[in-house]
């Protein structure tokens, strides 16, 4: 789900960004009042008042998922253009143990402190933010808005069932909240990718699939110094690992030019140029050297700079408890370990529905590499039953909003469940595209998006402050 991103200090942020960058004192534990002496740590957040009425104005409240909250800030400008017309302040929260946010420094991914990275302790946390920062900013009657990608739109729809007295609506874009509960098809996330990339041309699917063909029957052959030429490898592979493992690598380059098939070159999750999945389409198809075509397809993704000289396959993937992929660093700690106790994913390739080698990930094998791992057992419909999956009726006052190109769409809501849960579907859209600042080459579906959403926030904002000016 996740890779490295660039620093914000490389991408200049103070130059271009409204944000001011500030330190949240935020409880380790909400749920044990004998834990850890009630210690405390710094919860990073940005934070803008550059578009707000004070006092009166909406507050903009950005779920922060699993990375450094700068770069979710920097890539998700509707929600300033929206702040902008709507007059709210805006709040970008860290999620704990990601970014600088860490309960325990780099002591924080060790057992038994990691134990404190929940979904129920990052909601608490953000939770406990919103009410004492309205405290602190004299903003008691201005409606609470949450915002959220992916992981992030999980949590923005959780905070809106969790709780509905400090959050008055959420727009969750491109959140998973089915396929990561442990509801659905497995087969269904590398199919989606695998139906992108036919969508510009049959021939391009079948192309991928007679390279990794190619790659078995060395592998078969145990010719590992091929596959070390072919694929501009590092070092020489020596086992079955070593394939498995630059399978993996492979298949993670696909997913994400899938993922982030957006209309314009972007910076998020990587650097990676326009309609991805139609660049590395032509790629695969440039000339008869199927292994040559395959490697390059994939230096889309891990040498858009060109200066990689060879490929390192343990250092650009690292295989985990997401089948797709948990990045490196402290991150993909976290993240792993999220993926080895509450959020479920059971994706694996089977080239027969889809055009990847065969990589199973099931529940038993999940079980042994999470005890091994990190000795947890994964508690299988854990979110299912704290947020309820697709019993989602109740609720009220949530945008579900994905993008047709997205593989993570289908494990999401694609149709309105009520007036208030509202399904809004974007051919054409990729990865929770309309979080996305406006662009010249937006397609006509994510304008026409985020005009819907803009309307049904307002009226959300209008309901709430009406509401909160009774009850005062």
């Amino acid at each position: 789900l996740i890779v490295v991103f660039q620093s914000a200090a490389q991408r200049g942020v103070d130059t271009f960004s409204p944000f001011s960058e500030k330190f949240f004192l935020q409880i380790i534990d909400h749920f044990n009042f004998n834990s850890i002496r009630n210690a405390k740590f710094n919860q990073r957040y940005l934070i803008t008042d550059k578009y707000w009425d004070k006092g009166s104005g909406p507050i903009f409240f950005y779920t922060g998922n699993e990375g450094d909250i700068w770069d979710f800030a920097l890539n998700s400008g509707f929600i300033t253009e929206l702040a902008a017309e709507q007059r709210a302040l805006v709040i970008f929260a860290e999620h704990r143990l990601y970014g600088m946010s860490l309960t325990f420094g780099n002591g924080s991914f060790f057992p038994p402190q990691v134990g404190l990275l929940t979904v129920e302790q990052a909601l608490a946390d953000y939770a406990f933010m919103i009410t004492e920062l309205k405290q602190q900013l004299n903003a008691s009657e201005c409606p609470v808005i949450v915002f959220g990608g992916s992981y992030g739109g999980m949590l923005s729809v959780y905070m809106r069932i969790r709780y509905p007295n400090i959050v008055a609506g959420a727009l969750a874009a491109s959140a998973p909240i089915l396929s990561t509960a442990g509801l659905g098809d497995p087969q269904q996330f590398f199919r989606d990718v695998t139906a992108d990339f036919e969508s510009v041309s049959p021939k391009c699917t079948d192309a991928v699939r007679g390279a990794f063909h190619q790659l078995k029957e060395l592998a078969q052959r145990q010719d590992y110094a091929r596959i070390q030429s072919e694929f501009s490898l590092c070092e020489r592979p020596s086992s079955p690992q070593d394939v498995h493992q630059l399978n993996g690598l492979l298949r993670n380059a696909f997913t994400l030019m899938a993922m982030l098939d957006y209309p314009y070159s972007t910076h998020f999750m990587g650097s990676l140029p326009a309609n991805p999945v139609k660049v590395g389409c032509d790629t695969m198809l440039r000339g008869a050297d199927l292994l040559t075509n395959l490697r390059d397809t994939a230096g889309i993704v891990y040498n858009s700079s060109g200066l990689l000289s060879c490929f390192d396959l343990y250092s650009l993937y690292v295989e985990c408890a997401d089948p797709t992929g948990c990045g490196l660093g402290f991150n993909s700690l976290a993240w792993d370990y999220q993926a080895c106790t509450e959020v479920e994913m059971y994706f694996e390739s089977n080239n027969v529905t889809d055009m990847f080698p065969p990589m199973t990930f099931t529940e038993e094998e999940r079980a042994r590499y999470c005890s091994k791992r990190w000795g947890v057992s994964p508690r299988r419909g854990w979110l299912r039953m704290q947020y309820w999956g697709d019993a989602l009726s109740t609720a009220s006052n949530i945008i579900f909003s994905n993008g047709d190109l997205d593989p993570w769409a289908n494990g999401g809501v694609r149709h309105s469940l009520s007036s208030s849960l509202v399904a809004i579907n974007i051919s054409e859209g990729a990865h929770h595209l309309d979080l996305r600042g406006s662009n010249e080459a937006d397609p006509q579906s994510v304008i026409t998006a985020r005009k819907m959403e803009a309307e049904l926030i307002a009226q959300w904002v209008n309901t709430e402050r009406s509401r909160l000016l009774k009850k005062s």
